[in-house]
């Protein structure tokens, strides 16, 4: 009798112990306790150079706070890192400019951007002439 009382003892104190655990990492997860839900986020700005890591600053009411962030060093500078865009195939290429051009029309504004709704790209043509179909061998020649 005595030993089922301990294991009985011992289950109520581990069932506790978890509950307690589980509590805590809740409480630990919260962000930091602020109520306030209207933030307005800044760009995020590098710590050196124009890429790589940084942090975006946060404004609600009376509070601010900083954030960590990431600029890829392969983005387009013109758009901004906080928009992004689809975009459509390359178009053909202009023989009186040289380049390539393609549309993006806005698929998402992170962290409240202002963010244009199209924007236009160029890049130059390649100077590589590409073959569409490679010549068959053997056929249709005697």
């Amino acid at each position: 009798m005595q030993v089922r009382s301990l294991l009985l003892l011992l289950a109520l104190i581990l069932v506790a112990a978890a509950a307690e655990a589980g509590k805590n990492k809740k409480e630990k997860t919260k962000k930091d306790g602020s109520k306030c839900e209207d933030w307005r986020w800044g760009p995020c700005v590098p710590n050196s150079k124009d890429c790589g890591l940084g942090y975006r600053e946060g404004t609600c009411k009376d509070e601010t706070k900083k954030l960590k962030c990431k600029i890829p060093c392969n983005w387009k500078k013109k758009f901004g890192a906080d928009c992004k865009y689809k975009f459509e195939s390359w178009g053909g290429c202009s023989a009186q400019t040289g380049l390539k051009t393609r549309s993006g029309i806005l698929k998402k504004a992170l962290y409240n951007a202002q963010c244009e709704e199209t924007v236009y790209v160029t890049k130059p043509c390649s100077s590589k002439i590409k073959s569409k179909s490679k010549a068959k061998k053997g056929k249709g020649k005697d």
